[in-house]
């Protein structure tokens, strides 16, 4: 075994597949002995026969079908590899059959009880909703109830009902998938594939309802979801796995939870065995051997490829041994080869695990076809079809279609109903089915819908027989969804958590580096607290700090939570664990992490501020801190389970914090709270964490009185007529216990410590215990369907009488069809009119010698070699290659779109340099479809237009130009619909033909590029968009596309190829001919192998180079076209091109050789309106700032309401300012999202394409967001100001509510420079904290101006913007406020004897202020403030100073204005500007001792080339 294994890992994991096809796949042999089926020993005799009989006709075509389509896998004629590929799958073979093979079906309880085989009979699925629906806008807020009035009115009760109408998604579907059977279910996008897929793979959340029977080996849903959820699986799109784990990490944790238990194990097998032989079975099984030690990855940690992350979930999804699987468009974003593969394992599993598998795909090859038994195909939610494969195509001929010669049968069978692509024979125009209902009425009373039935009956009868013998099994063993127990589960979660957490190193190291810089900020902050009366106040401080700053941290669970969710669900489907083991498992996980955390943080802050030095007081505040933190992590936890949504929990949180701050004790004391609000701190865990840290800092403190604090103070005071302005000093006393003053000030003590530290215990257990069920309450794989959105007055009459009445606008899954169906024959031959007015190019673009190196370690890369090449105006030209031979590269190279390395070589249009306007005159579809969501179709098109035609071309005619776009690419039904994102808005083909639209708006004048126009559509759709590229290029368009795998039909509509191998070399360039049969011409004449005639041309080419074959030993074909003839015909004609057009002198070029088309001016307005609208659109953002607003606006009111006049009041006048300032850090959190949106559609194509400058993207992301903070914050300023009793006077409101304003336009500013610097919404939200803790720390509130260490004092408090602020706000809230200080507050002592409380203190009363009653009995009480204006001073605030800090404040919003557009300009062009200087250096360096040798660096003499580092 060893030996074989280092064999075929020198082999190739994955180099030769072909025979496992042939030799195992349905070898009769193995599957009578090895892997026999589960219902053969009892199925009669003529029906296993057919079975049988169909199997092995089926074997001999995939044997012929291994041999062609795995032929790149093999190298050539070597018959070791043949024998080295017999021996490995032996070995395959001996493992799978020792995991599904009869011993282990004897030995196994678990195999005796499974339920074999899916039915469905009659199965109707309905849904809510219309398909479609209105733009909401910032207007509905204000709208909704008079809309509701009129709705009243006008329609009666219908017309203001708000209940959801619910339309059928499936119609009455019946057949099944025996054990064994592959079935291919068909339909296009939106036609209910992924609905039917889900209902069989019991996901039924979500829908309305669900008719009909659905059972799986004769047992129903419910019992399976309750009983047996793991032998039924659905497996989503998209790969879901952990990043940072490695692919071997992430099954061995499969199998750990899936082991069975002993009975279900063979004799003497353990645990280990049973994990070892499966993981070595399964990954020999599906070439995954040689990634094992590679992480999975994502888009940010580099991983295994797209391909092998398909085969892991496969495997993932062979571990749990489900019976009945279901797989929806897992092929989407493979390529032919990869899919091809992914299938072939589909069908291994499916033969070895005599399972019943279904799969939706909507690019199907024949080959891939070939390996299915049944298909079903759906249209519009009912069934048009189902049955064996073999007889589909025969089927849809009789009813009179016609499938084209190289069309796959898929394509036929989705064609037909599509009026542009079906075929229909002569003489049967009318007599075809056009309608689903039509289609599903022929079907049902078609013969293949009797055998169907009698097939279902066959195989119920097949079931009932085994029924006896299964139910006996199943009554003797207990029976359990799980197969580890709770606290195993809790076990296997945590250590795979901590290697999630150890995967991301980066990170870890990150967030522990950001800790440690913090913590040396607040210790210096803090540094070296006297225990004397000036240190109590900042000593207090410095606990509030700490626990505050280890509760911000806790927010990112917040977005982890929402981020891992999906896993957790796809797990929880496929029973590896429950999801309450997970929350605990998370706890467990918590500990040590946050134990780091907490020490780093307070081991510095505790000893720089000089904490109470003895080991219990350290420990307990440790223990205190680390049992918080863990409790504030588990509230945030228990939030991301219990919501729905990030944006819910998020509001939720935003509040909750200001709760938990503010009630704390520290802002407010205990005694003064108003009783409304009071009850917070009983539910706040702080709030008992708090207690217990000052009960622990202050209860054996002595604090000694200094100045200002020693009353009265002066050369006559003497120490026994003193006493201490500090609450809870005695009178006569300079020495005050720390106990009575936390007592006096907060009614602490230190006999509660324990108590709180139970309670804070039992708050963490209660979160957790809410994260466990919130968790266990989330539902996997919700059903629904995709909408359509209209804006307001803009959708089609159909769909607006549709909403308003609210019925249906017909009976489909989607709103789209609404749209998709209404093009009927008469309409294309309107679109063929419309071709006329599509603007034509003259130019001819031609490149020659071009050359791209990049830098790389250790010299340089070179991804393009000697390309030359053009495209004419008329003519469509294909760009190919294997995957990584440089097609994008070339695209971008030609489109003038590379920033880095160095591109020689010449491009001219009509034999001259390229004018500056070339990125602008020329279209750029790119491969990925990005648009403004709220943006309908017809603004995103005239968006286009009015900035990129050139300024001469008057609007109105702009516009018109517009409207012919949209009828050319038959968009008029969606002119009005918005582009959405998610689930909502346009599908992927219209995207994708927004995306054309909006190129061919900007009237390019040169020609047309379009980057993979094709890929994640179905092939209809690929079909659709390849016919408008055709129309296209017949209007007189030049159109160079890239595109991957077409099928023959797509191929065919091409006129010219231009074929790339890996390493950027040309093989092919020349027309294709009729039937592709230039091109084919060109090979076999080669010495090519010759092509048969079913063959797709597109395929037996890539074949024949070798493309993405690593095995490949034939010629070089570079070289081959190098020297042919073909190629020096094609440098002549170029050559004559050039030199023809030179002479000439055509008008025809681009009309300007400006850079943009509009002046800045008009960039501005137009971007700034799209920005206007885009808010306008989007309520949920606005209505979430404002509810924000409005709630803290009201919370700060109620808790500081109606303040009075005593020194307390003061101080919570100054923290109430201070609350106002800490709402900005939750509005950041919202708005940096939104400039990263405008940045990113700037970034990935509106700059490209020079459709607007950089200036113009800031000034229309600054701009919307002003007038609605305005707004925000004068509904904040009249929520908070007037019912906490601030002065009334016209002044001091007026003053205050501009400084609101001032403060919305800085938070503005300063959240976008945060974000101007981010690379992306995650990392803008970590450092928001940082710079705000920054920000707030050294403005005088927390510390003040006095009690600053000097160093920050010299000069971050000039620095901090927020520092202004206070003091305008406090300044003017406080001045001319009297102070009269409540008994609890005052300093009492007894005058000399013979003297009165007014002459002993009058000379220090003159000279530090406040004032002194008599109380009688010879006791005298001192006020340290007489008038607000003191109290300000001690907090070096002065009234005076208002204009300015209002003065300064405006120069620190222009400043953060400034930077956003510096930080910007620096993200967008600065850093790539550096790096193309650095590239160019670096290449030349690399080039320099290799000049001659490279075959070609010479070019860049060549007159009229250019290169990008110029």
């Amino acid at each position: 075994m060893a030996s074989s294994d280092t064999e075929l890992r020198d082999h190739h994991a994955s180099s030769d597949k072909s025979l496992s096809e042939s030799t195992n796949y349905n070898d009769s042999r193995s599957e009578e002995t090895e892997f026999a089926p589960v219902r053969s020993g009892t199925s009669p005799p003529r029906k296993h026969d057919e079975h049988a009989q169909k199997r092995e006709d089926k074997a001999e075509d995939e044997d012929e079908q291994g041999d062609t389509s795995l032929a790149r896998r093999h190298t050539t004629n070597s018959s070791f590899g043949r024998e080295q590929t017999n021996e490995d799958w032996a070995a395959i073979e001996r493992l799978m059959s020792r995991m599904f093979g009869r011993e282990r079906k004897e030995h196994s309880e678990e195999e005796k009880t499974r339920h074999s085989g899916v039915i469905w009979k009659n199965l109707n699925v309905k849904g809510a909703g219309l398909g479609a629906a209105l733009q909401p806008t910032v207007g509905d807020l204000f709208m909704a109830l008079p809309r509701r009035i009129k709705g009243l009115l006008t329609r009666g009760r219908k017309g203001a009902g708000t209940n959801v109408p619910v339309k059928t998604i499936l119609h009455d579907f019946t057949g099944c998938v025996r054990p064994g059977e592959l079935l291919l279910v068909l339909g296009r996008p939106g036609s209910g594939c992924s609905t039917f897929l889900k209902v069989i793979g019991n996901q039924r959340a979500g829908y309305e309802e669900i008719e009909g029977e659905v059972s799986y080996g004769g047992t129903d849903p419910q019992t399976m979801s309750k009983n047996y959820r793991s032998e039924v699986s659905y497996n989503p799109e998209d790969d879901l796995h952990y990043a940072t784990l490695t692919v071997k990490q992430t099954l061995n944790f499969a199998l750990q939870t899936r082991t069975p238990g002993k009975a279900s194990r063979n004799q003497g097998e353990s645990r280990k065995d049973y994990q070892k032989t499966f993981l070595s079975a399964i990954t020999k099984l599906f070439w995954i051997e040689h990634t094992m030690d590679t992480k999975v990855g994502n888009e940010l940690i580099h991983g295994i490829s797209g391909g092998e992350k398909k085969r892991v979930s496969i495997a993932e999804a062979m571990i749990t041994k489900a019976s009945t699987q279901c797989w929806d468009n897992s092929t989407k974003g493979l390529d032919a080869s990869t899919a091809l593969e992914y299938v072939q394992s589909l069908r291994s599993l499916t033969n070895m695990a005599q399972v019943s598998t279904l799969v939706a795909l909507y690019q199907a090859a024949e080959s891939l076809y070939k390996l299915f038994d049944k298909v079903v195909l759906i249209e519009e939610g009912r069934c048009a079809y189902y049955g064996p494969i073999d007889k589909a195509k025969a089927y849809f001929e009789n009813l009179g279609f016609e499938c084209p010669p190289r069309w796959t049968t898929p394509d036929f069978l989705t064609s037909v109903s599509d009026p542009h692509a079906r075929r229909v024979k002569s003489g049967w125009e009318d007599r075809i089915p056009r309608t689903a209902e039509e289609f599903e009425g022929i079907y049902l009373k078609s013969d293949l819908y009797q055998i169907a039935l009698k097939d279902i009956q066959d195989f119920e009868q097949e079931l009932g027989k085994q029924e006896e013998e299964r139910e006996a099994a199943r009554s003797t063993i207990k029976r359990r969804n799980f197969t580890l127990s709770f606290h195993q589960q809790v076990m296997a979660l945590t250590k795979r958590q901590f290697l999630v957490m150890i995967g991301d190193r980066q990170s870890l190291y990150g967030k522990w580096g950001m800790i440690l810089f913090l913590a040396l900020i607040v210790g210096s902050l803090f540094y070296n607290l006297q225990p004397t009366s000036s240190g109590v106040f900042p000593r207090g401080g410095v606990m509030f700090y700490i626990l505050l700053f280890n509760s911000l941290l806790a927010l990112a669970e917040l977005t982890a939570a929402f981020e891992t969710r999906p896993i957790l669900l796809k797990h929880k489907a496929f029973s590896f664990y429950r999801p309450s083991a997970y929350a605990l498992a998370q706890v467990v996980v918590d500990i040590p992490l946050v134990a780091i955390q907490v020490i780093i943080f307070d081991l510095i802050v505790y000893f720089m501020s000089d904490l109470s030095r003895t080991p219990s007081q350290f420990f307990i505040n440790l223990l205190i801190i680390f049992v918080l933190t863990m409790t504030i992590y588990s509230y945030f936890r228990a939030m991301g389970a219990l919501c729905s949504s990030l944006d819910v929990a998020t509001r939720i949180t935003g509040v909750a914090l200001q709760a938990l701050i503010v009630y704390t004790g520290y802002l407010i004391p205990p005694w003064k709270m108003h009783p409304w609000l009071k009850w917070l701190i009983w539910i706040n865990p702080v709030q008992y964490a708090f207690e217990a840290l000052m009960a622990n800092e202050f209860y054996n403190l002595n604090i000694e009185c200094i100045p200002p604090y020693l009353v009265p103070e002066g050369p006559d005071a003497s120490p026994q007529h003193q006493s201490c302005f500090l609450q809870g000093s005695q009178p006569g006393q300079t020495v005050v216990q720390g106990s009575d003053y936390i007592e006096a000030a907060y009614t602490y003590s230190r006999s509660h410590l324990w108590r709180n530290f139970g309670i804070i215990i039992a708050w963490l257990i209660l979160f957790v215990v809410l994260t466990m069920i919130g968790m266990e309450l989330q539902k996997p794989n919700k059903g629904g369907s995709s909408v359509t959105v209209f804006k307001r007055g803009q959708a089609p009459k159909d769909v607006d009488d549709a909403l308003k009445n609210k019925t249906k606008p017909g009976d489909e899954e989607d709103g789209t069809q609404v749209q998709n169906n209404v093009n009927t024959e008469q309409d294309s031959a309107e679109g063929e009119k419309s071709i006329e007015g599509i603007a034509k190019n003259t130019a001819i673009f031609t490149w020659q010698h071009v050359n791209y190196n990049i830098p790389v370690k250790g010299g340089q890369k070179r991804l393009l070699d000697d390309v030359q090449g053009y495209v004419r105006p008329g003519r469509l030209t294909a760009m190919m290659g294997a995957s990584g031979a440089g097609k994008t590269t070339l695209l971008n190279v030609l489109a003038q779109r590379v920033n880095t390395g160095i591109v020689t070589g010449d491009f001219l249009i009509n034999g001259r340099g390229l004018p500056k306007s070339f990125q602008r005159a020329t279209g750029f579809a790119e491969q990925m479809d990005v648009h403004e969501p709220t943006a309908t179709v017809r603004e995103s098109l005239r968006f286009s237009a009015r900035l990129r035609q050139p300024r001469e071309v008057p609007l109105q005619e702009k516009y018109d130009y517009c409207e012919r776009i949209i009828d050319l690419l038959e968009m008029r039904p969606i002119a009005g619909a918005t582009v959405g994102s998610g689930g909502s808005g346009l599908n992927q083909e219209q995207r994708k033909r927004l995306t054309i639209a909006v190129e061919l708006a900007s009237k390019p004048e040169l020609l047309l590029f379009l980057d993979e126009p094709t890929s994640g559509l179905d092939s209809l759709a690929a079909y659709n968009i390849v016919r408008f590229l055709r129309r296209l290029a017949d209007a007189g368009q030049a159109v160079l596309c890239t595109i991957h795998q077409p099928s023959a039909v797509l191929f065919e509509q091409f006129d010219d190829l231009l074929l790339l191998k890996s390493g950027g070399r040309v093989v092919y360039h020349g027309e294709l001919g009729s039937d592709s049969r230039t091109l084919i011409d060109y090979f076999e004449r080669n010495g090519g192998k010759k092509c048969r005639r079913d063959a797709n041309p597109a395929e037996y080419m890539l074949e024949v180079i070798g493309a993405g074959n690593p095995d490949y030993k034939g010629q070089d074909w570079g070289d081959v076209w190098a020297s042919s003839e073909e190629h020096e015909a094609r440098t002549r004609e170029i050559e004559d091109i050039i030199q023809s057009r030179r002479d000439e002198r055509t008008s025809q070029e681009t009309k300007d050789d400006r850079e943009y088309a509009m002046p800045i001016w008009t960039q501005m307005m137009t971007t700034t309106k799209r920005s206007f609208i885009a808010y306008w659109r989007s309520p949920e953002y606005l209505l979430g700032k404002f509810m924000l607003h409005i709630f803290t606006g009201l919370f700060n009111t109620f808790t500081f309401w109606k303040l009075g006049h005593s020194y307390i009041d003061m101080q919570s006048r100054l923290f109430s300012v201070f609350m106002t300032l800490t709402i900005s850090p939750p509005l950041i959190q919202q708005l940096q999202p939104r400039f990263l949106h405008f940045r990113n559609l700037y970034e990935s194509r509106e700059a490209k394409a020079k459709i607007y400058s950089w200036p113009a993207f800031v000034v229309s992301a600054i701009l919307p967001e002003i007038p609605y903070s305005i707004i925000a914050g004068s509904i904040y300023f009249n929520c908070w100001y007037w019912g906490i009793g601030f002065p009334r006077d016209s002044f001091t409101s007026g003053f205050t509510y501009i400084m609101i304003l001032l403060f919305e336009l800085y938070y503005i500013g300063f959240g976008q420079f945060i974000a101007a610097l981010s690379p992306n919404e995650l990392f803008a939200s970590l450092i928001v904290p940082a710079f705000f803790t920054f920000v707030v720390s050294f403005c005088g509130v927390v510390v003040p101006y006095s009690g600053l260490p000097s160093f920050w004092k010299a000069w971050m408090y000039w620095l901090t913007p927020f520092h202004y602020l206070l003091e305008a706000f406090l300044g003017v809230l406080v001045h001319d406020q009297p102070v009269q200080c409540v008994a609890r507050e005052e300093a009492r002592f007894t005058p000399p004897p013979g003297s009165t409380c007014q002459n002993y203190t009058s000379a220090y009363t003159a000279e530090a202020g406040g004032y002194v009653t008599d109380l009688g009995d010879g006791m005298c009480s001192f006020c340290a403030y007489a008038t607000g204006d003191q109290f300000a001073a001690s907090f070096s605030v002065f009234y005076s100073y208002k204009w300015r800090d209002f003065g300064i404040f405006w120069a620190y919003i222009l400043f953060n204005f400034f930077v956003v557009f510096a930080l910007s300009w620096f993200y967008l062009h600065g850093v790539q500007d550096l790096k193309k200087v650095l590239s160019v250096r670096k290449a030349r360096k690399s080039s320099k001792p290799k000049r001659n040798s490279s075959g070609g660096m010479n070019e860049k003499s060549r007159p009229g080339s250019t290169s990008s580092n110029e």
